[in-house]
C-alpha cells in the first residue's frame, strides 16, 4: 500500500465509523474543532493526518485511534 492509498483507506475508515455513529460530516468537524472542508479532505484521503488530528477524530467518534488506522 502506497502513501496515497493509506490516506484514502484511513479517510474511508473515518467516514465509515462516522456513518455508523449516525453523525454527519459537519457534526464531526465541529466536535473536532475543524472546518467542514478540512473534514471533507480528510475523509477523501487528500491530507496527511497528524497524530493530534487522529486523536481528536477518535475522541469525537468515541473509538480508539487504532480503530481508525487498522487498514489493510
Amino acid at each position: 500500500m502506497n502513501e496515497q492509498q493509506l490516506f484514502l483507506a484511513i479517510g474511508e475508515r473515518i467516514r465509515s465509523v462516522r456513518m455508523q455513529k449516525n453523525m454527519n460530516q459537519q457534526d464531526l468537524a465541529a466536535r473536532c474543532n475543524f472546518e467542514k472542508s478540512n473534514m471533507s479532505r480528510i475523509e477523501a484521503g487528500r491530507t496527511n493526518l497528524t497524530v493530534r488530528s487522529l486523536d481528536r477524530i477518535a475522541r469525537a467518534l468515541d473509538v480508539k485511534i487504532r480503530d481508525l488506522v487498522d487498514v489493510e
